[in-house]
């Protein structure tokens, strides 16, 4: 009896376990991406010299999202104006930074706005910065009221 020849070496590249790992993280992806984004998702004005405000991104900032339908928004969560005095109030209490960020709709009602600002102000808020987006679309810049 002869001695068993091994099978010829193939010299092609297997893809397959390649595009199983994209696959998986492309699903990753898709799932985690809409999480990373803070606070609701408005229309914001644009503007032509807006001044940059970096803090507003940070994990500890108060934002504070008015719709184009007139709902009010604190972080994610759902609220009406009345009760976004002692919210603020109470998100603020023991740090000195008294900041609060506000984006509204481009085409939210202004009435709106106004009652929100006030009710901010109301909470001990010493400086709200209006985010707005540079006309041009060069990413989301704020102002500051």
């Amino acid at each position: 009896m002869g001695k068993a020849k091994a099978p010829p070496v193939t010299s092609d590249i297997n893809v397959i376990p390649l595009a199983d790992v994209m696959l998986v993280m492309l699903i990753i992806f898709m799932v985690v991406t809409p999480m990373l984004s803070k606070g609701v998702s408005v229309d914001l004005v644009m503007t032509k010299n807006p001044v940059a405000m970096a803090d507003a991104d940070k994990e500890s900032a108060v934002l504070i999202a008015v719709t184009r339908d007139g709902r009010v928004f604190l972080g994610t969560t759902p609220i009406e104006p009345a009760d976004l005095t002692q919210k603020v109030r109470d998100m603020l209490a023991g740090t000195m930074d008294r900041t609060a960020y506000l984006k509204c709709d481009a085409r939210a009602r202004y009435e709106r706005v106004v009652e929100v600002v006030d009710n901010v102000r109301a909470a001990g808020v010493d400086n709200v910065g209006l985010l707005t987006e540079r006309i041009g679309g060069r990413g989301a810049i704020e102002g500051e009221l």
